[in-house]
């Protein structure tokens, strides 16, 4: 049985470059940028597809789809599942520039269940403005032992003349260990 299922946090998976990352970020400052970049090149997927963080902050992120003929569907406008995977990246990024204090601690952070109001068709490139709930952010920073969070994730879709062409509610699980 998944242990998403039975309530228990999977086993982390964080490559070498995310190690060190998060020694870089365990008790001290933020370092935005450097979340950013990790954030922007961490996961496999995001990378094949193009999707880069380009704006990182404490529960705010954006992230870009670019102006790509392979990003478009038979009617030649934006693709929806290029604009639904903006809008998971940016409030992913919004997670992890939200925690970067307890950021060593992040065990897990996985999408649940997602709604997405795709309101016009869109065109060129796709601008994904994510936050995360900040009352959650709160009880993850004062937390000292294991915990499991259930959090929320919001983002506006944006195309190339700024209109906007969707909205997406992320619901996520997030696992933490003590410090």
């Amino acid at each position: 049985m998944l242990p998403e299922i039975m309530g228990m946090p999977p086993k982390s998976k964080f490559s070498a470059e995310i190690l060190q990352a998060q020694a870089a970020f365990a008790g001290g400052a933020a370092d935005y940028e450097r979340i950013r970049l990790m954030v922007d090149s961490v996961v496999p997927f995001n990378n094949h597809v193009g999707v880069r963080v380009t704006e990182l902050a404490h529960a705010r992120a954006v992230a870009e789809v670019a102006d790509r003929p392979e990003m478009r569907n038979h009617l030649g406008t934006v693709h929806a599942g290029a604009m639904f995977l903006a809008a998971e990246v940016a409030c992913a990024g919004a997670f992890s520039g939200a925690v970067a204090r307890r950021f060593a601690q992040v065990q897990s952070f996985v999408l649940r269940e997602s709604k997405v109001s795709f309101l016009r068709p869109a065109s060129g490139r796709i601008r994904a403005i994510g936050t995360v709930d900040e009352a959650v952010v709160e009880s993850i920073l004062a937390g000292t032992g294991d915990s499991r969070h259930e959090m929320t994730g919001k983002a506006l879709l944006h195309d190339d003349q700024d209109t906007l062409v969707g909205k997406v509610d992320l619901d996520y699980v997030c696992w933490m260990k003590g410090a």
